[in-house]
């Protein structure tokens, strides 16, 4: 088992988180909806894994490079 961290690849105000922690997820998975600039943007599951711990808060802003979620896979 590995713990995988999932970045965001923008900078933007987290719009809904889709997960919580124990939650079982496959790859390509929208985990977070970031809003920025008046675009939705999931953050994705990079492999199978299950929520460990989210990092982020509805309505908080995040920038490029913020850890969002950590997977265990």
């Amino acid at each position: 088992m590995a713990l995988v961290k999932v970045n965001s690849e923008i900078t933007g105000t987290v719009w809904k988180i889709l997960v919580k922690a124990g939650d079982r997820v496959s790859e390509d998975d929208a985990l977070v909806l970031l809003e920025s600039m008046k675009m939705e943007i999931p953050v994705t599951a990079p492999e199978d894994g299950v929520v460990r711990e989210v990092r982020v808060a509805e309505g908080g802003m995040v920038a490029e490079g913020d850890v969002t979620v950590v997977l265990e896979t």
